[in-house]
């Protein structure tokens, strides 16, 4: 009989209060101890935080007191909900797109969740535009996302930036969704110091699957003759084009491009260096510009090597700008249209140019006693004269005057001249020429190679001089005669455009 006493006490003690056998630790929940003898009394507890988020790590983000609230029935639920629609609505909170989404059963986690979130930099306004986060557990959800964000290099003072511009970060799976966006990153060899730099850019990038548009943009890019190597500091520059569709954007662009024969190589090498024009919308952007350039007078068979010499052209408002420069070169510089389109298409940079850098140059070559008709033959003829500093002109102007004392016609014939080093060229052929006792055009000494020169010094005859060779900025010279002044003698036109690209 006592022995069976003895068994039904604890029994009977349970039954009073069973949370007195409820571990103290169990699943991160604390109860305090109560006398089992006394009544019923609700728990008063607390959240302490998991183990993989512990706060320590981010103090800042710390747990709330209560994570969801008392489980009611349907009609305390009801209730419930009510009371916390009209706590938002006080706040200047609307909650019209929360009808469908569960809710706290109290108002004191609601309140605490807004709090949060105003805590890492939201406002009231930040909240009403995407009202979806308020149900998100700040334990469950919110806390985990953060601490990894800013794990992978997302700063703090920026994270509620961050959320505004997406936050459905908040919904998502660290394991499940992040973590494998940030390792395809790393796979594409984006550096991991750069990680938050491109999710800050283009936060989206976490909501995209990885079999998805991700993969194929950077397939298709790979299958023109984009370097892999080359993806990760694209995606750094430019991580937009992870998000676009290969069928409808990137390969139209592409095929557009390729009919004004640019080859793909080339392409590749200006996404390489210049990732975004991949954005430029053909439709909106791309088509209008190269139109507007033809209707300039740009002849259609240059249209290649002017976008290649300067493709951010295509995303510019190219009418306006061409307006306004063949206006100044018609007033200022005595150029008509004509001469202004053969300009365009040997320096389409000069597009970009403020009239104060033009004028400098032609300012200084006036000042020098040339003739306003022969300037605006020169620019024509060699418009990088109108990018060059003064500084650099002087000194080889004073050069040519009191070291060659050559007439000012070998100049208007020759503009090219001030586009040599001084140090680097012009000085070292020109004494080598006087040492031999040659007396040669500008052209002849100065515009070919240093293997050419060689073999032009050495000779046993001097080349009969013949008109000099037309300028285009970092391609071939031309030479009347179909002679090519170049290293290599068979070069295919895609492989001077290429060369082109790269020197650039």
């Amino acid at each position: 009989m006592i022995n069976l006493f003895r068994r039904k006490l604890p029994i009977k003690s349970f039954i009073v209060n069973p949370f007195q056998y409820v571990s103290h630790e169990s699943k991160g929940v604390i109860f305090p101890a109560s006398d089992p003898l006394k009544p019923y009394e609700e728990p008063q507890f607390r959240v302490l935080a998991t183990k993989p988020y512990s706060t320590s790590k981010f103090p800042e983000y710390e747990m709330p007191t209560v994570t969801w609230g008392v489980v009611h029935g349907r009609k305390e639920k009801l209730v419930s909900r009510v009371i916390i629609c009209d706590y938002l609505k006080s706040i200047g909170i609307i909650p019209d797109e929360l009808e469908e989404v569960e809710l706290p059963s109290t108002v004191d986690v609601m309140r605490e969740r807004v709090e949060f979130l105003q805590k890492i930099g939201l406002t009231i306004d930040d909240i009403n535009e995407y009202p979806l986060m308020l149900g998100c557990s700040v334990r469950k959800n919110i806390i985990p996302v953060l601490g990894y964000l800013e794990k992978v290099g997302i700063q703090r003072s920026k994270m509620g930036e961050f959320v505004k511009k997406y936050p459905q970060v908040l919904h998502a799976s660290v394991v499940v969704e992040l973590v494998p966006v940030v390792r395809f990153l790393r796979g594409l060899d984006v550096e991991k110091q750069d990680i938050g730099y491109v999710l800050m850019k283009y936060p989206d990038l976490l909501g995209f699957k990885l079999e998805g548009t991700m993969s194929t943009s950077v397939a298709y890019l790979v299958s023109i003759g984009v370097n892999p190597r080359d993806i990760g500091p694209m995606v750094t520059q430019y991580p937009y084009f992870l998000g676009m569709r290969v069928g409808t954007m990137i390969k139209p662009l592409v095929e557009y491009l390729v009919s004004l024969g640019l080859p793909k190589k080339v392409l590749a090498r200006m996404f390489e260096k210049r990732a975004y024009i991949i954005g430029y919308d053909l439709e909106e952007m791309v088509k209008p510009n190269v139109d507007c350039l033809v209707s300039f007078g740009v002849r259609k068979e240059a249209l290649a090597s002017i976008i290649a010499q300067y493709p951010q052209m295509l995303g510019l408002p190219l009418k306006a700008k061409l307006s306004t420069q063949q206006y100044i070169f018609n007033l200022k510089l005595k150029i008509d249209p004509e001469g202004f389109a053969r300009v365009i298409e040997r320096m389409p940079q000069v597009i970009s140019l403020g009239q104060n850098v033009i004028m400098k140059p032609v300012e200084f070559l006036l000042g020098r006693g040339i003739s306003a008709e022969d300037v605006a033959k020169m620019i024509v003829k060699c418009p990088q004269l109108l990018a060059l500093q003064v500084g650099l002109m002087k000194n080889s102007f004073y050069f040519f005057k009191s070291e060659m004392g050559r007439p000012l016609k070998e100049l208007v014939e020759f503009p090219e001249y001030f586009t040599y080093g001084l140090e680097s060229r012009i000085k070292p052929r020109y004494q080598r020429l006087q040492h031999k006792g040659i007396r040669s055009s500008l052209s002849w000494f100065l515009n070919c190679s240093d293997q050419r020169f060689e073999e032009r010094l050495y000779a046993d005859y001097i080349e009969t001089e013949i008109q000099g060779p037309s300028f285009v900025m970092g391609g071939k010279l031309d030479l009347p005669g179909n002679q090519m002044v170049s290293d290599d003698e068979d070069e295919s036109d895609d492989e001077i455009l290429y060369r082109r690209t790269v020197s650039l």
